[in-house]
């Protein structure tokens, strides 16, 4: 990956950041800005494809989310930064790239079924909701990105911008790129009670979140579930707790607390004692910086309207060429 790459990724604003986020995206954009030019948007209409019926939160989490990108070392001197609803172009090349995208590639997205069966509280029979991969390729194609950082899970998006921009440029001439993903690691690091990191089933530790708070949950988290008793012997790699360390801590020497652990000499009360102290020295710089922006919310707003004004420049270029090959150049 020594090449030089223009790269685009997002977030939708439905809610604070918590851990899962960091290690299984934040983490890896950090790597990312150190060698390629980089594109971080805040997916707000994405959001409105789920929560159109209640939009309030959206625009306070838009900046909560900025806020917790900024914190975790995202930098906004060297990556472009900004909101996808204030760049209109998204909205332009989303419409006339429906024009061309044949409704089955939509109906067979593998994640669209699953997405409407996860959030069955909510009515997502809409032509948002179907049609929001078109938005997603439209959200790529404008900055005529190279590579696509994704999860495994998430290929089948990727091909579907391709298959997108490759009937575009079957139509009207080769124009519109067709990016390359760059596969990344889904977040090792489990819910509190085992599952998946997330709000909805609140075993989340967030970003911002009160210390006293992060302790109550950490002291009451699941752990190696073999270990009933203080005396019985546990297996480091089954328990809930031990990737928390080592991903908070990756130089830290864990030997101590293997060897205890598989031989029951220490105890999980032990083991949640010191992952509280980590806890708090890998959070105590994050949740600073949280507050000194919350504090300096024109900073905040600067950044987000610098990062406007340089995504609208490359938004605005890529229309025009989109328009001559349509003919819509008036």
């Amino acid at each position: 990956m020594s090449e030089k790459h223009r790269i685009l990724s997002g977030m939708r604003p439905t809610g604070p950041l918590h851990l899962g986020h960091y290690f299984g995206v934040l983490d890896n954009w950090a790597k990312l800005q150190k060698e390629h030019t980089c594109f971080f948007f805040i997916a707000d209409w994405h959001a409105f494809t789920s929560e159109y019926a209640d939009p309030g939160n959206i625009k306070q989490f838009s900046r909560e989310l900025l806020i917790d990108w900024l914190a975790s070392g995202i930098d906004s001197e060297e990556n472009v930064l900004f909101i996808q609803s204030c760049v209109k172009e998204h909205a332009e090349l989303n419409l006339l790239l429906s024009m061309i995208t044949p409704l089955g590639w939509l109906e067979r997205n593998p994640t669209y079924k699953e997405i409407k069966q996860e959030l069955i509280s909510k009515d997502l029979n809409t032509f948002g909701f179907l049609g929001y991969p078109v938005l997603q390729a439209a959200d790529i194609l404008l900055y005529r990105s190279s590579m696509i950082p994704v999860g495994e899970d998430q290929l089948p998006h990727l091909e579907l911008c391709r298959e997108i921009a490759r009937r575009f440029n079957y139509f009207y001439g080769d124009f519109l790129p067709e990016p390359q993903g760059h596969l990344t690691e889904s977040s090792r690091l489990p819910g509190l009670d085992g599952r998946k990191m997330s709000k909805s089933y609140n075993n989340a530790i967030y970003l911002g979140e009160d210390m006293e708070s992060v302790r109550q949950k950490i002291m009451s988290m699941l752990t190696d579930t073999n270990r009933k008793r203080l005396k019985d012997p546990g297996d480091p790699k089954q328990c809930n707790l031990y990737p928390y360390l080592t991903l908070i801590d990756p130089e830290g020497d864990y030997s101590d607390i293997e060897e205890g652990c598989s031989n029951a000499s220490v105890g999980c009360m032990n083991c949640k004692k010191i992952l509280v102290e980590k806890m708090e020295a890998f959070l105590r710089p994050i949740q600073a910086k949280r507050q000194e922006l919350k504090n300096d919310p024109d900073k905040v707003e600067d950044i987000l309207q610098k990062g406007t004004d340089r995504a609208r420049e490359y938004a605005a270029h890529t229309l025009d060429g989109v328009r001559k090959k349509l003919n819509l150049d008036y």
